[in-house]
């Protein structure tokens, strides 16, 4: 037995008549709603043949469709990435403006997420540009240029209450992972170091460079210490760099990604926000946690 699940951005109506109509045309079961107006679900016997025509129709509409597996939607650990997912800025592209380099930098870090160019080079070469930087510039843009991204708190606090783990883990650096896991309540957070002597940026990154396969790697190494599987794991992320944890998990999520991450995903959310990822695995709205 498969879900077909339809959520909008909070706020932005989802219309009955559609997800009924949807619902009949696929004979799917009795519409179940997760929240009134914003999330809906029906089971279906299979996955239909036009699936990603009317997924793409329903992208005109402003409406995500998800279609998974009835059994084992609900996970015990999240996987995120932090900048873009976690976080509605990318901290590198930030500190750049504050260094006067913000376009080159921000031109490499958009060439790096969408897989043209191989990410640890393009790291080193955008840290490169933030010698001599004022080491207490991060905590500037930390208080005035980072926000986070709309359903993240709810989706950590569900989920913690719910009795799972939640681990962030960033190809940026440990200097902002601390701060938003400690804001967020992530139960850990494993990053990238920038290198700073006399209190300015020395334009280097500690090593080993976290990237694609690192994250695979703490994907595989949280699971193995809490004694669960991949397959328990929902991870969330946008880049080139979060295909391979996408790819692994259980369920692996595209939200607002570069699009040739969202065309090797089958979970893509381009509307909805973090709450979206609470809807994929079941939980209504009255469940959520704050």
């Amino acid at each position: 037995m498969f879900t077909a699940l339809l959520l909008t951005a909070p706020g932005t109506p989802l219309d009955p008549h559609l997800a009924e109509n949807l619902r009949s045309a696929w004979g799917g079961t009795v519409l179940d709603w997760l929240a009134p107006g914003e999330a809906v679900e029906f089971g279906i016997p299979m996955v239909p043949d036009n699936r990603w025509q009317v997924w793409a129709d329903l992208q005109a509409s402003r409406v995500d469709m998800v279609i998974q597996r009835s059994k084992g939607r609900r996970k015990k650990m999240l996987l995120a990435d932090m900048d873009s997912t976690m976080i509605q800025q990318e901290c590198i592209d930030e500190l750049a403006a504050e260094a006067g380099v913000g376009p080159r930098v921000a031109e490499i870090t958009k060439r790096a997420m969408n897989g043209e160019l191989d990410f640890e080079g393009a790291l080193i070469e955008r840290v490169g540009l933030l010698r001599d930087l004022d080491e207490a510039v991060i905590a500037r843009v930390l208080a005035e240029r980072i926000t986070h991204m709309p359903g993240g708190r709810e989706l950590i606090a569900t989920m913690k209450a719910d009795g799972g783990h939640a681990a962030l883990v960033s190809g940026g650096f440990t200097a902002f992972t601390e701060k938003v896991a400690e804001a967020l309540g992530f139960h850990e957070h494993r990053a990238n170091t920038l290198l700073a002597a006399g209190g300015r940026l020395t334009g280097d990154v500690a090593r080993p460079i976290l990237g694609r396969e690192a994250k695979v790697q703490a994907l595989h190494e949280i699971t193995e210490r809490l004694g669960i599987m991949p397959d328990d794991v929902i991870a969330v992320g946008d880049g080139a760099n979060d295909l391979g944890m996408l790819g692994l998990a259980g369920t692996g999520v595209a939200l607002h990604a570069k699009p040739v991450v969202a065309e090797q995903c089958e979970v893509r959310v381009n509307h909805g926000d973090l709450t979206a990822l609470l809807y994929i695995q079941g939980y209504r709205k009255e469940m959520f946690s704050i």
